[in-house]
């Protein structure tokens, strides 16, 4: 995995938010299926991010960036602010 492929699903994560957000204007579907699909999304993103800025830190550090996994959902989400 490239920064350019966890950018890109970034870019892919963000344009189905755009699209979900249209279909629940449009009648397409329900605000229930919607607030679902969002909290997925925002966690899917929240995980690329996380992903992306290790992999940054790590390459900073002179480390192999492709060394560094992705986390899980329980654990991205599971930061203190």
């Amino acid at each position: 995995m490239t920064d350019e492929s966890v950018l890109g699903r970034i870019n892919e994560l963000v344009a189905e938010e755009h699209e979900l957000r249209e279909r629940v204007v449009t009648g397409e579907i329900s605000s229930a299926e919607e607030k679902d699909r969002l909290r997925a999304l925002e966690e899917a993103l929240d995980q690329c991010w996380d992903l992306l800025r290790r992999r940054r830190a790590a390459r900073s550090q002179g480390q192999d960036a492709d060394d560094v996994p992705a986390r899980s959902v329980g654990e991205v989400e599971g930061y203190l602010q």
